[in-house]
């Protein structure tokens, strides 16, 4: 395959996650010769393809304006020109925009072709000693507790390892969430700043990884790739939650937040806070 741009052909071009020296020969060819570049940041992309003495036109594409870009940039494409799509970082579409773009110029006939490169969920799950054989990716996880809690719940009894992005001002909240969700034995691991000065690859459970972070507050800072266990055959078969454990948790719902809620039931009961959680929510209608 040419390293040449081809008229009429949408190029989605994985970016550096961090070292710019990840930017592969390819990309780099490609990013030259095409006619037009479709950024999500066109400042952040300008600043890219300066370090690498790049000059092409850019085109914000980002969440608020894609639809309306992708009608644009599929007319240049039946026109005869070349478009390179990218993300302020990686792979556009893992967690970013792209896929209204892709999914027209496929639409419409158009070929759309794949320049691999950095994905930061990739380079974490390389290196993060869990099974990668098989594994999910969620994307972000929601930004308020309570939907957050959800998610970790529906989440909590996948049998392979998943993996989350996270923000560094939601990282501890996300982790006191896991904590009350899935408890502190379940082993998780902390990628955070790959490729980057301050990279760090953090392993333990629950518990000790929030030690950790609130011992030493630069491990919270970065953007960060959490990656969890698969559950335990043990603990996809829900402990039984006693008549007298619902009574307990129905009392309580009623007057406190649910994580606080089944906290206190299990130090009644004697159970485990999962399936007290999983019972709350039922109760609640969630």
């Amino acid at each position: 395959m040419s390293d040449k741009a081809v008229a009429g052909e949408l190029y989605v071009v994985a970016t550096p996650i961090g070292n710019l020296a990840d930017l592969s020969p390819r990309a780099k060819d490609i990013l030259m010769s095409v006619d037009v570049i479709a950024a999500e940041d066109t400042r952040h992309t300008s600043k890219l393809l300066g370090h690498f003495g790049i000059r092409r036109q850019l085109l914000a594409c980002h969440d608020y304006n894609e639809r309306e870009r992708s009608e644009q940039i599929v007319k240049r494409l039946q026109a005869g020109e070349s478009v390179a799509l990218v993300s302020d970082a990686g792979t556009p579409l893992i967690s970013d925009p792209g896929y209204h773009l892709v999914n027209a110029v496929r639409e419409a006939g158009l070929k759309a072709v794949p320049v691999p490169g950095a994905c930061a969920m990739v380079a974490a799950l390389s290196v993060s000693g869990l099974p990668s054989d098989r594994f999910f990716f969620e994307g972000f996880l929601p930004a308020k507790g309570s939907g957050r809690r959800k998610r970790i719940t529906e989440l909590a009894d996948f049998a392979h390892t998943w993996i989350v992005y996270e923000s560094p001002h939601r990282i501890t909240d996300m982790l006191d969430d896991m904590f009350t969700v899935l408890g502190g034995d379940r082993r998780l691991v902390l990628a955070r700043e790959l490729t980057k000065t301050f990279e760090t690859v953090l392993s333990g459970t629950v518990a000790e990884l929030q030690k950790i972070l609130a011992e030493d507050t630069n491990q919270q800072r970065g953007e960060f790739v959490v990656l969890v266990q698969g559950a335990p055959k043990s603990d996809i078969l829900d402990e039984e939650v006693t008549e007298e454990a619902l009574r307990i948790m129905t009392v309580l719902v009623e007057e406190l937040p649910l994580k606080q809620a089944s906290q206190i039931a299990a130090k009644l009961t004697g159970l485990k806070s999962k399936p007290l959680y999983k019972a709350g929510l039922a109760l609640k209608g969630d």
